[in-house]
């Protein structure tokens, strides 16, 4: 793995079940670059990350030479401008292209996450359903920019090869496993979005995916404590 060059040494906050984290991981897996990864315990909190992100308190945080980037999707356009050199571009030349790219980003954050949270947030059985049919909707919608983003090989959101939209929605790709094996929810399923389903094989079949996602069963055990935890009972899916 390429190294980051003199005087650019690159420091990695996160807890190890994050998909933010899986995000910024598999980012610099594809770039190529060396990085010393600091687990955070997020519920003491050290004073490197509050002193990195002292606005937010979140994780993941990328230290570059000292230099604290928060927030996932800005640590991922961040990697991308800082070494331009190194591996694949994330975003594309093109102006509009570029714009577009983000837009989906946003969209996997704003639109897709936020109604699958909905679906932990409430014990109430309507709502629960509500949250489900929203998530499964952003999903669909998420199907239709990937038919038009990808281009004639049907591979990538980046079109030939993997891009600015298949990181960010790929370090979603493990709590989706999980949330189907727990819950019984499946967010991408081959009947209703086959072009994300098969994009998502692509992208675990990946090697820097694979480096970068948690381990299954401990991310399952994980997430049937918090399931205990909060006495979820599961909806239904359509």
């Amino acid at each position: 793995m390429a190294t980051a060059g003199s005087g650019d040494e690159l420091k990695v906050l996160g807890a190890w079940a994050s998909p933010f984290l899986v995000r910024v991981l598999f980012a610099l897996q594809l770039k190529g670059l060396r990085y010393e990864y600091v687990e955070v315990d997020l519920k003491e909190k050290n004073e490197l990350l509050l002193a990195s992100n002292p606005v937010h308190k979140k994780i993941p945080v990328l230290l570059h030479a000292g230099k604290p980037v928060c927030e996932s999707q800005l640590i991922v356009q961040y990697i991308d401008e800082a070494f331009p050199a190194s591996g694949p571009s994330f975003l594309p030349a093109d102006t509009h292209a570029r714009a577009v790219a983000r837009f989906w980003g946003a969209y996997v954050d704003d639109k897709l996450l936020s109604s699958w949270k909905g679906i932990f947030a409430t014990k109430d059985e309507e709502e629960n359903a509500e949250a489900v049919r929203q998530t499964l909707a952003a999903a669909d919608a998420l199907e239709g920019a990937f038919r038009e983003c990808s281009g004639e090989k049907l591979e990538w959101f980046g079109g030939d090869g993997v891009g600015y939209v298949d990181i960010v929605l790929g370090g979603l790709v493990p709590s989706m496993n999980v949330l189907e094996l727990a819950v019984g929810i499946k967010v991408v399923d081959p009947d209703r979005t086959p072009l994300l389903a098969a994009w998502k094989d692509r992208f675990c079949a990946l090697d820097a995916a694979k480096a970068a996602m948690p381990p299954l069963d401990r991310l399952l055990e994980n997430a049937k404590k918090y399931l205990a935890e909060i006495s979820f009972k599961t909806p239904a899916s359509k």
